[in-house]
């Protein structure tokens, strides 16, 4: 198992003082339970309990009394009690809603028990047929891995300094884009990542991950579809809305269906809640607060670009493209930079949004923005002529700050532009492979 860079959010979680039962949210298969069972290597005692077992669902079903069900898990988990620190690992704790409630006892009355739950079907339980206990737990939010943890995967953390200080050295950027176009390729899934550090040569044996995963989410589907309809078109949308990957979307009709706006629509918002894709929704100013407008059209954001580029069938562009912004007309690229960017958070809830000019008319459009020290930082994914980039000089002279970025496949520099109306304002070319430390660049240029 490679490293994961929530392995260090986990530390700083059990060395809190002021520690609660942590919940643990992402996409099954990103690799949760493989996660915690590495970090459990810091504790004396590890009792993993999967609630998908009946034996393990009514002995915590069996009383409200956490004291007592303790020494029952140890017995339960075959497990001598040792002196030091036990850490408690719920595993698919949507089964059990009477265990969800417990959550805040462990936190009230066995705080110094490491307690860390996760489930894969959580989100899509959440305010149905349960509610979290409010003010008794915490969350961290686990995606696919990022360009850096492919990096440790495949060998070649060598290169992860450099680009954590953003300090790569011109001579290795075009093996470093090399590496970030194959991790596009490949895409986060924690087994393809493996599988492909396991044998590089091999992209087309990948394609049983792929499967296995893609099979995974559709035999889910009965058990958080509300009813029939909605599980057809949930279906419908894992078969082919893969093609609609970075674009705008429409509900009503989708893909070529006969399904109305607002079936279509609760099932794209079942899936998100599965956290299997996301919504993007537009902001029309350039001005804090961010405001999505839920009436106009969302982009299509999946998990994974991985998933993506197999179930969309375009594998074989990346071989034809030798720039990942003309892959499949720059949707990959979109793709890949929403997909980096999620990773520089572990905060549960965090959306993205791209922008739209409000006048009437107008198709301005901003591919990403990115809120930074209180401000909305406008994100374009292309190359090209700074004066072509019409809809950010658009965006910049609506924004009060003086900072754009621009993600590319050219090394990283900075220039001074001015638009037509005559503000001056700071571009950003950001490479691909810097998109995680976007943070950094903004906060030290």
């Amino acid at each position: 198992m490679f490293e994961r860079n929530i392995q260090r959010e986990l530390t700083r979680w059990a060395n809190d003082k002021y520690r609660k039962p942590l919940i643990l949210r992402g996409a099954r298969q990103v690799g949760k339970t493989t996660i915690v069972g590495r970090f459990a290597e810091n504790f004396d005692n590890f009792l993993p309990v999967n609630l998908e077992k009946k034996q393990a669902k009514a002995l915590f079903e069996s009383t409200d009394d956490v004291t007592k069900l303790l020494p029952l898990l140890f017995l339960y988990c075959n497990i001598s009690q040792k002196e030091g620190k036990t850490l408690l690992f719920i595993d698919e704790i949507q089964n059990s809603p009477h265990t969800v409630s417990l959550l805040r006892y462990f936190y009230e009355e066995l705080p110094e028990i490491y307690v860390i739950a996760a489930g894969s079907l959580l989100e899509t339980m959440l305010g149905k047929h349960f509610s979290l206990p409010v003010g008794r737990v915490e969350y961290l939010a686990l995606h696919p891995c990022s360009f850096l943890e492919f990096l440790g995967a495949t060998g070649e953390y060598r290169f992860a300094e450099p680009i954590l200080n953003v300090a790569l050295p011109a001579v290795f950027h075009d093996s470093v884009m090399q590496l970030f176009k194959t991790f596009s390729l490949v895409g986060g899934m924690p087994e393809a990542v493996a599988r492909y550090a396991d044998n590089k040569d091999d992209i087309v044996g990948l394609k049983r991950v792929y499967n296995h995963l893609i099979n995974t989410y559709k035999n889910d589907v009965e058990k958080y579809a509300e009813n029939k309809t909605q599980a057809e078109i949930i279906r419908y949308i894992i078969d082919y809305g893969w093609n609609f990957a970075g674009e705008a979307i429409i509900f009503g009709s989708f893909a070529g269906s006969s399904y109305k706006a607002r079936e279509t629509g609760e099932a794209f918002r079942t899936l998100q809640k599965a956290m299997l894709l996301e919504l993007t929704y537009p902001v029309t100013s350039a001005k804090m607060p961010v405001v999505s407008d839920l009436k106009r059209s969302p982009k299509l954001f999946w998990l994974d670009s991985g998933l993506v580029n197999y179930n969309a069938k375009i594998q074989k562009e990346y071989i034809i493209h030798s720039d990942l912004l003309d892959t499949w007309r720059g949707k990959a690229a979109e793709q890949i930079v929403a997909q980096e960017l999620k990773t520089i958070s572990f905060d549960v809830g965090e959306k993205q949004n791209f922008w739209v000019r409000q006048q009437r008319g107008s198709n301005s459009e901003v591919d990403l923005i990115y809120v930074f020290d209180g401000q909305i930082i406008p994100i374009e994914v292309k190359s090209g002529h700074n004066a072509h980039l019409k809809s950010l000089h658009q965006f910049m002279d609506e924004t009060p700050h003086d900072i754009a970025v621009r993600v590319w496949s050219q090394p990283f520099s900075v220039d001074e532009v001015t638009t037509l109306k005559g503000k001056k304002f700071r571009l950003f070319n950001v490479p691909f492979y810097y998109v995680s430390v976007l943070e950094k660049i903004l906060s030290e240029h």
